[in-house]
């Protein structure tokens, strides 16, 4: 097998490159690169200097087992962070690297302390780190390990912090929809010359909910081969991550920034016009449909959301794309992913650690290996451990509306959740886990939570046709378990959500119903948790055994 220690050494390069590396100039700054900063213009590479700037990077092990991981994001993430040390040495760059492999390490404060000891250098230049827990460890640099250290804003995003503090100042609820408005008129993007929005809405939600017909089939997505770098981490990864999960077949991310280009290119060229129509809908056809799969690079900074949302809105000029796909797919964007951004850090640390609902449910198995006899489920974890995988209406309203009903713990649903999907960073899954799939927060985020019966996934996808379930009835041995468990979730949080006015219509029908039928509904769904419990919910299981 190959080893990498050939990528990293010195005598790899140019002639002219090679002296540069091997001469180890006397350095004054150490520019210190995480594992979700690929880019070029990085605040904290801006003015940086071949012979003057040392770069270190680094793979600490810790940070690809404290959940355990999917294997694909594993890989895409390293392969991606060697491709760009390698980019780094093309320009000449000293990179001090620290690979898992050759030269491994438990934590960036370790690998920052031997380039330290070896260069004598005394000052380290960072771009904030996107996680709370990242943030602790590098604070501590400057008194543990007698340095200077500055730190400067990740100014990738469309806001910086500043903007989001300013504009929770005083405000009682933390929409959205409001922060995405003021970004659109800061930017631009889908604005008319007198200010009003492209189109005479803000929005097109309404129009982005279409199930997707039976005779259409989505393009398949771009993927790209696997170079000689990404191949040995495929190699690998199975054999030095073994507590890791998931599957590597199906690997073909991006992992440099022509191949994130070429992917977005792709997406605007053959799949956004769609996009709008089918973002929400699910089938058992396509696990990706018409979605853009670029979320991996931008959080990892090979793609910068600007250029992202300029491209999208470029095809609308051009007539590439209608207006309700562009708007709903620049709201993901410079809506969503701002908005969540700046709750995570507006709410600090803590933001995480409370159960609004009390909900103390162990994780079941089958989110571990997708052996469900619910189809919905089936197909949603099943394509989340084969592809590292789902898209937002599969993580919210299969697998985070099944986990919100059966009251999960909101913790291990979180840390599962960051673990399986390749584009999760804390700072942007926990705020869509715990506050908008949980409502774990008690509604800081989300102004009412997203629960659901099977009719809504009968009505979005085409799963319940091949599934024993049918979303149609409530109470029997055929009666899909989403259905009990959506009115026993009401009833048994009266207390914390009868007076939600956005739940007045469902708290009405429950209290219309007669006893007999409410007894019904409640001992189904009693009878479900009960087997849950038991751990007898498995695909081996009999026609209406789990109750």
């Amino acid at each position: 097998m190959r080893s990498y220690a050939c990528l990293f050494a010195y005598d790899s390069y140019p002639p002219c490159k090679q002296l540069k590396q091997t001469m180890k100039p006397n350095f004054q700054s150490i520019r210190f690169i995480l594992g979700d900063q690929f880019t070029p213009g990085l605040s904290s590479l801006s003015d940086a200097k071949p012979d003057r700037d040392l770069i270190v990077m680094a793979e600490p092990r810790d940070e690809a087992t404290y959940v355990p991981h999917h294997r694909q994001k594993i890989v895409m993430i390293l392969s991606a962070m060697r491709h760009f040390a390698a980019d780094l040495r093309n320009q000449g760059f000293y990179v001090d690297y620290f690979d898992y492999q050759d030269r491994p390490t438990t934590s960036f404060t370790e690998a920052l302390k031997a380039a330290m000891s070896e260069h004598d250098i005394k000052e380290v230049i960072i771009t904030e780190p996107g996680e709370w827990r990242v943030k602790h460890e590098i604070d501590k640099w400057s008194e543990d390990l007698d340095i200077s250290v500055e730190m400067r804003a990740d100014d990738r995003f469309f806001a910086p912090l500043s903007a989001f503090d300013e504009f929770a100042k005083d405000r009682k609820e933390l929409r959205m929809e409001y922060f995405y408005r003021g970004l659109r008129r800061d930017t631009g993007i889908l604005m008319e010359p007198d200010g009003k929005p492209v189109g005479g809405q803000w929005n097109f939600d309404h129009d982005n909910r279409k199930r997707l017909p039976d005779d259409v089939t989505p393009p398949t997505p771009k993927t790209f081969a696997p170079d000689t770098i990404t191949q040995d981490l495929l190699d690998r990864v199975c054999d030095d991550f073994p507590d890791a999960l998931g599957d590597v077949a199906s690997f073909g991310w991006p992992v440099t920034r022509k191949d994130a280009l070429a992917a977005l290119d792709h997406f605007i060229k053959h799949r956004l016009a769609y996009f709008g129509d089918y973002q929400d809908a699910m089938t058992v056809k396509s696990a990706t449909l018409y979605h853009s799969l670029i979320s991996p690079c931008l959080n990892t900074g090979l793609l910068l959301p600007d250029e992202v949302c300029r491209a999208a809105e470029k095809a609308y000029h051009d007539d590439q794309a209608p207006l309700n796909a562009v708007e709903g797919f620049i709201r993901q964007i410079l809506g969503w992913r701002e908005y969540v951004r700046g709750l995570y850090w507006y709410l600090g640390p803590d933001y995480g650690s409370s159960n609004h609902f009390d909900a103390k449910r162990p994780l079941p198995g089958f989110f571990w290996d997708g052996d469900v006899p619910m189809n919905c489920l089936k197909q949603a974890i099943g394509e989340t451990l084969e592809n590292a995988y789902a898209h937002h209406i599969q993580r919210l309203m299969v697998i985070g509306n099944f986990s919100l009903l059966a009251g999960l713990d909101p913790k291990e649903v979180c840390d599962w959740y960051l673990a399986v999907y390749i584009d999760a960073f804390e700072w942007v899954e926990l705020p869509n886990t715990f506050g908008m799939a949980l409502y774990a927060d008690g509604g800081k985020m989300a102004s009412k939570p997203y629960a659901a019966s099977g009719k809504y996934i009968d009505r979005m996808s085409d799963y319940c046709k091949d599934c024993q379930y049918n979303p149609r009835n409530n109470t029997g041995k055929d009666a899909c378990p989403f259905n009990a468990l959506y009115w026993h979730f009401i009833d048994r949080n009266v207390d914390k959500l009868g007076n939600n006015p956005r739940l007045g219509m469902p708290y009405r029908n429950w209290a219309r119903m007669k006893d007999d039928k409410k007894s019904d509904l409640i001992a189904q769904a009693d009878a479900f948790l009960s087997k849950l419990d038991d751990g007898k919910f498995n695909t081996g299981s009999e026609q209406g055994s789990l109750f």
